[in-house]
């Protein structure tokens, strides 16, 4: 069973520094909501495959997850996914495809559609809980993002 839930924003700036801005995980730190830290399980530039850990502090304990980079294609789409069984959730797989549509020319909508899978038992049962919880962090993240980004 797949559980998914949406976000969209419109962020004022070009789609390729919105697109950047996504795949930018040294400037996340500005933006991204409780980061405590990324690490790159790799070197050179973001590219399908790359891979890194990030840790985020949230409902007051750190949670590590672990990412990859599945798609990219240059302005327009964004997808990773999240391994849950090598994190601190244990279970599922979280996929998060950001899609960006260049509005007028300094005006981007980004799309992030969510995916969650491979949940069992209890997690399955409150699985809406769950996607809630996860469509509220992604919304203040693109909101704390729009803001860097217009503000940079």
């Amino acid at each position: 069973m797949s559980i998914r839930f949406e976000v969209k924003r419109t962020i004022r700036v070009t789609q390729s520094i919105a697109y950047n801005g996504l795949l930018d995980l040294d400037s996340a730190k500005l933006w991204m909501q409780g980061l405590v830290g990324i690490e790159r399980l790799d070197e050179g530039p973001i590219r399908v495959g790359s891979q890194w850990k990030e840790t985020r502090k949230m409902f007051g304990k750190e949670a590590t997850e672990y990412f990859e980079v599945v798609e990219l294609i240059e302005p327009q789409k964004i997808v990773l996914r999240c391994d849950g069984t090598k994190g601190t959730t244990g279970k599922g797989e979280f996929v998060f495809t950001y899609t960006l549509l260049s509005a007028t020319e300094n005006h981007t909508e980004v799309t992030l559609n969510g995916e969650i899978n491979g949940l069992t038992g209890l997690t399955r049962f409150f699985g809406k809980l769950i996607a809630g919880t996860f469509k509220k962090a992604c919304e203040k993240d693109l909101d704390r993002l729009k803001n860097f980004l217009e503000q940079s």
